[in-house]
């Protein structure tokens, strides 16, 4: 199936690529002319002009392997956030003025973020819109846990909780509905950038004194888990929360520091990230993009330079996460790269299950762990069908990791099956993040559950 999608004046199209393609060349045509000819399996073109359509054909050495029509779309109204009292000088607390920018945004508009730095606290988008920042926009996040209350419910770490707001919100948790947010663009060539770790400690440092009787009363439990941040640090927001999602893109940003996980897609679908970097060398928990019990999620072309997992795929953790069993399936992640961070990552959240993943022409030679999928015994659950290709790896791992193994245990130990590897190269030189150097591994391990 070929896909298309325009953001501005750029198409990009993109597809899947055939398990025997290797060293293809796709070539992009438009009514018989040729466009771009690439050994990717994506590729960006002008977009038609309003009211004009283009027929895209894609050839594989020569072949056909499909076609799809886009439409120019008609320009969208800009409003600028500077029209309703914004002010990018770094200072001013802009929370008020841009949530009243969002909401005064219709189908029609286009919310533009002109070059400045916008600080501000959490805002709460809504369906049907288009959010552009232009080079040089940056969308700040504050420091201070206040600016993200009222906390509401989300997920972190595979349990359902209440945490404090994002940087940008999209949607409302309802893991027995469908879609109550959608049709988003979040594009341009700006940044997103979160509090990071100094708004990390500070919401610790709050929780940790108003959990204070809680944490006390577990005892030696508290030993169960990673470290002494983990209960208070849990509720920390993202930096894009979007919840029973649909049809949203992000594209062109550079997204960084948000207080935890990056990019936060729950009980979601067809969510598509393409073309960003994806910044938080320093943040504790930093995941870059996390597709959380959701399907038809892709994400290419983009760049990571992560202090934890590039992407971590999730489901939920034991037993709530077998109990609402809404696993993750169909996703598809190629022509990324990772330059600092751990990897992709397959759980350990994963007991709702995992299945249909696909990664192929990624460069992960630069992580520590390059390709792992991971549980821990009391997970339940299962991870199948998950097949890597083409792809540059430090190594490839199928474990039992001994942390985030607090909480009641599944009735039974989660199930890997299906997992393949074609034509991967394993460096077996793994980056360790801490150190700061490079130091030989085994290129794949597997490791099951002890008894």
């Amino acid at each position: 199936m070929i896909h298309a999608l325009t953001a501005g004046t750029k198409t990009t199209v993109y597809w899947e690529k055939a398990e025997d393609a290797q060293g293809a060349v796709y070539t992009i045509l438009a009514g018989g002319r040729e466009l771009v000819r690439t050994s990717s399996t994506y590729a960006v073109v002008d977009a038609p002009k309003e009211g004009e359509t283009i027929d895209l054909e894609i050839l594989r050495d020569g072949s056909s392997i499909g076609n799809t029509r886009v439409t120019g779309r008609a320009q969208k109204r800009r409003l600028s956030v500077l029209d309703f009292g914004a002010a990018g000088d770094g200072i001013k607390l802009n929370t008020e003025s841009l949530q009243r920018a969002i909401d005064a945004c219709t189908q029609g508009d286009e919310l533009y973020f002109p070059a400045g730095t916008y600080l501000t606290g959490a805002l709460r988008l809504h369906s049907d819109m288009t959010v552009y920042l232009e080079e040089g926009a940056v969308l700040q996040g504050t420091e201070n846990p206040e600016d993200y209350l009222p906390k509401i419910p989300s997920r972190f770490e595979g349990t359902e909780m209440m945490c404090y707001q994002s940087l940008l919100n999209l949607g409302t948790m309802d893991h027995t509905g469908p879609a109550n947010a959608g049709r988003v663009l979040i594009y341009g060539h700006g940044t997103i950038s979160g509090g990071g770790q100094k708004l990390a400690l500070n919401i610790i440092e709050r929780e940790r004194a108003e959990l204070k009787e809680y944490i006390a009363s577990l005892g030696e439990k508290v030993q169960e888990y990673e470290n002494n941040n983990t209960i208070p640090g849990r509720p920390r927001g993202r930096l894009i929360n979007l919840s029973n999602c649909e049809d949203v893109r992000i594209t062109g940003l550079t997204l960084q520091n948000g207080a935890s996980w990056n990019v936060h897609m729950l009980y979601s679908r067809g969510i598509v990230t393409d073309q960003c970097i994806f910044r938080s060398q320093n943040v504790w928990n930093g995941d870059g993009w996390d597709p959380d019990s959701s399907e038809d999620c892709t994400l290419f072309a983009c760049k990571f330079f992560t202090g934890d997992d590039s992407v971590a795929i999730k489901s939920g953790k034991n037993p709530e996460g077998n109990r609402i069993a809404r696993p993750t399936r169909h996703i598809r992640i190629f022509s990324c790269y990772s330059e600092e961070g751990l990897g992709i990552a397959i759980g350990s959240e994963m007991s709702g299950g995992v299945e249909d993943v696909r990664i192929w022409d990624c460069d992960l030679e630069h992580s520590l762990y390059g390709v792992q999928i991971k549980g821990t015994k009391k997970r339940g659950g299962y991870v199948k069908d998950v097949c890597v290709m083409d792809s540059r790896l430090s190594r490839f791992l199928v474990t039992a990791v001994k942390y985030n193994d607090d909480g009641e245990g599944a009735e039974h130990p989660p199930v890997f099956s299906g997992i393949r590897l074609l034509r991967d190269h394993f460096s077996c030189w793994a980056r360790d993040y801490w150190e700061k150097e490079d130091h030989p591994v085994t290129g794949i391990e597997l490791t099951g559950f002890e008894e």
